[in-house]
Order: C-alpha cells, then sequence, then structure tokens
C-alpha cells in the first residue's frame, strides 16, 4: 500500500518533547511473562472487505489460538485517520503495543522522540536472512532498526493488451517509443496514460523514473541526501517530464483528478497504460470481484530508457510499504516483539498466495502456486538493480509536501524546470 506522507507528522518537535520530557520507561504496572497479556494493535485497513484487513484478522487470530495467554485487540482507521491517531497518541505518550509506520521521513519524529523501540534484535534471530534485500534499511535510523516491512511494492506500467493490439502497438523499450505510442494512441482517439494529479506521489513517480533513467540509479537518492536539487539531470528529467504533458499523454484535466478516479479509468479500458504500485496487481490477477476477461487483458513493463541515459531497465521505483513498530514504553515489550517476529513469519506465508500481495520477506515461488503476473514481478525483484525508495517517503514532511506542490505546478506548467529544481533544493535545505 502506497500512502503520501507529508501530512502524516506535523508535530514533531511536539513528540519530542513530550518523549522527553515525559521520561519514557515501563507504565505502571507492567505485566509478568506469568500473567495474561493483552496487546493493543492498530491497523491502517479498517475495510472489513479489503485483503490486508482479512490478513491482519487471520494473522491475529492465529497467534491468540497458539498462544491462548495472549489478548489482541485491534483498532484498525483508515489511512489519514491512523496517522492524526498516532500523532494523537505520541503526544499523550500512549501509542499501541504494536502499530504500523511507514519508512524514512514518516519514521523521524517518532524515533527522534524516542517513541519505537529498535528490534535489531529480531532480525539478529529467527528473521535473520527472511527480508528481500535493501527492504529494513529504510526503517533505519542511527544504525537502529525501528519497524520490520511486511509490503514491498515496485512501480511497473500497467498497459492494456487488447487496446495495443488494436492500434499494433508493443510494449515500448525506449521513451522516444513511448512518446510514439503516445502519439498514436491520441491520433486514434484513445487516453494514452491514465494519471490523477490531485495525489501529487503517483506525478512523482514519472518524475522520479525519468531522474533514473537520465541520471542513473543514485542520482535522486543523493540529491535528496545532500540536498542538491539542482543538478542538470534532474533539470533535464522535469523537462521531459513537461514533454509528456505537451503530448496530451494524460487525460484532460488530470491535474484536478484524483488516483481513484484514474484506477477506474484504466479499469473501465479508458485509458491503455496506468503507472502504480504493485498493490494494484489483485486486480488484475485474483481479485474475485473483477472480471477474467480483464484480467487477461493486462501486462506490465518497465519505465523505458533514456537515450544517452545513465538508467537501467531493472532499476524501479518502489520501497516497503508499512512496517511493524513496538512502542518503547510498553508494557508488554517482549511479548510484543515476540508477535511482531510471528506476524512478519505469517504475513510473508500467506500474503501471495492468500491475498496477492507481495511481501517484504522472500518468496519461494517454486513452493507456491501464483498467477504469472505474479511470477514475473517476483522475478523482476530478485533481479532488480536498485529499488528507488519514493521521493517523498525520502524526505521530511515539510520537504515532502513542497515536493508534491512543486510536481503539481510542473505538470501543470506553472513552474519552469529550473524553478521546481531550486525551489525543491531550497525545501530540503529548510528542512535539514
Amino acid at each position: 500500500m502506497r500512502i503520501p506522507v507529508a501530512a502524516a507528522v506535523m508535530a514533531a518537535a511536539v513528540l519530542c518533547l513530550t518523549a522527553c520530557g515525559a521520561g519514557i520507561g515501563p507504565r505502571e504496572g507492567t505485566q509478568t511473562a506469568a500473567e495474561n497479556v493483552m496487546i493493543r494493535l492498530m491497523s491502517p485497513w479498517p475495510d472489513n472487505d479489503s485483503l490486508q484487513n482479512k490478513l491482519v484478522e487471520r494473522i491475529v487470530e492465529e497467534y491468540m489460538r497458539e498462544h491462548p495467554e495472549v489478548t489482541i485487540t485491534t483498532e484498525a482507521l483508515e489511512n489519514e485517520l491512523y496517522k492524526d491517531r498516532l500523532k494523537v497518541l505520541s503526544a499523550s505518550n500512549a501509542l499501541p503495543d504494536v502499530g504500523f509506520s511507514w519508512a524514512a521521513g514518516f519514521l523521524d519524529p517518532y524515533v527522534e522522540g524516542g517513541l519505537f523501540t529498535p528490534l535489531d534484535d529480531l532480525l539478529e534471530g529467527e528473521l535473520r536472512d527472511r527480508f528481500v534485500a535493501g527492504t529494513t534499511e529504510a526503517y533505519m535510523k542511527n544504525g537502529k532498526t525501528y519497524a520490520l516491512p511486511v509490503e514491498l511494492n515496485i512501480v511497473p506500467i500497467f498497459y492494456n493488451k487488447a487496446i495495443f493490439a488494436r492500434h499494433r502497438l508493443r510494449p515500448p523499450e525506449t521513451f522516444e517509443e513511448l512518446k510514439d505510442i503516445i502519439v498514436r494512441l491520441r491520433e486514434a482517439g484513445e487516453t494514452p496514460i491514465s494519471l490523477g494529479g490531485k495525489d501529487a506521489w503517483t506525478l512523482s513517480f514519472w518524475f522520479m523514473y525519468l531522474v533514473d533513467r537520465v541520471g542513473g540509479a543514485d542520482l535522486l537518492d543523493q540529491a535528496i541526501e545532500t540536498a542538491r536539487f539542482n543538478d542538470p539531470r534532474i533539470i533535464e528529467a522535469a523537462r521531459l517530464t513537461q514533454e509528456l504533458v505537451g503530448l496530451n499523454a494524460f487525460p484532460n484535466g488530470f491535474i484536478g483528478m484524483s488516483n481513484e478516479e484514474a484506477k477506474a479509468r484504466f479499469m473501465a479500458e479508458r485509458a491503455a497504460m496506468y503507472a502504480i504500485g504493485t498493490w494494484e496487481v489483485p486486480n488484475y490477477t485474483t481479485n474475485p470481484d473483477v472480471p477474467e476477461s480483464f484480467k487477461d487483458r493486462i501486462g506490465f513493463f518497465p519505465f523505458p530508457l533514456v537515450e544517452g541515459g545513465e538508467g537501467r531497465l531493472n532499476n524501479w521505483i518502489g520501497g516497503p510499504g508499512v512496517g511493524l513498530f513496538v512502542a518503547e514504553n510498553s508494557k508488554v515489550k517482549e511479548e510484543a516483539k515476540k508477535f511482531v517476529a510471528y506476524f512478519v513469519k505469517k504475513w510473508g506465508e500467506h500474503a501471495v498466495a492468500d491475498a496477492g500481495i507481495i511481501p517484504a520477506t522472500k518468496v519461494d515461488t517454486g513452493t507456491v502456486h501464483l498467477p504469472k503476473m505474479y511470477t514475473e514481478l517476483l522475478k523482476e525483484l530478485r533481479t532488480a538493480n536498485k529499488v528507488t525508495l519514493y521521493a517523498d517517503v525520502q524526505m521530511k514532511p515539510v520537504a515532502a509536501e513542497e515536493h508534491y506542490t512543486l510536481v503539481q505546478a510542473l505538470f501543470g506548467g506553472a513552474i519552469t524546470p529550473e524553478e521546481f529544481a531550486l525551489r525543491q533544493e531550497l525545501a530540503l535545505l529548510k528542512s535539514r
């Protein structure tokens, strides 16, 4: 699941002040191992019909059945409400024993406030070598790991094979080929690419890929880390982004469309392509509510290469979705850690086969019967040269919020590529 992060942690100073001033330690009445244990779990999946919600419920039930001395209560909230709730509970030093956090910039204020406990002991024990390379690092701060990821996503370009076949098109390998496809589809009266600019993080995918394909796998990471965005290669990527807009690649009025509207357009076969995270793959493979005829028409391809650029086809945008944390002041901290280790293992066992979700742990495709698309995507993950973490997730909340504003302005033609790069650099410098 991919969620924008900028609105999530605006009270960083409050969190740090609260945690430092309150003197975080074990709560009054800490339970002993001999007593019945109550674990409070918070989840960002409230929809009873969602695959993630059902998976959480199944794992909780399995754990309580195997550990009858443990009772787990679950509070599930919609994403933005979940984030707001985390902030409120943090300010009163009352986080759940176990909850879900996003990586990188989202994590910072909770770690700086001493609110999450390190989980490195789990990685040195039963979970050693279970995670896909590079996934746990997104939750590391100052050499310690503060959450363990359960999901892993990359962003392919999904396409409608029937629309491509109707116009005698094939998946592009170069940016020039992509532009040619866009022109031909527009001339035929088709919408080439579905995109909802109201949710700016989806715009960022296109910009990020162009940065990679122009400047290589490490350019964006380095630009964010050093707050040096005014690089000619980044400016060129911004220019190519506007070139796509100029070709009418996206729906009319796409800047005001939500991602849900863009998704609906692609699902209704009113657009030929749609770049989105692999959390949508169940809709193209296993979701029983989606017609098989539609699923059979969907394929994917990696973002094409830019001529003369340094990027590679097996460089992907993506990263872990959410990860499990344990509250530093939980009165059942050790039992909570055991539950987290159990949850991660069980999620990895059930996620792909039962829910169509790609986990952050390694999957043995030889022991699980999977739809072809899953097998192909898991192969891409195994052979990936680099998975670059989403730009807004890497950034501090203030810089991420400005990133949303700036990519919308870039796609909307309200600023030049040079202005975009300069303003993003200033925002990164201010957030340091």
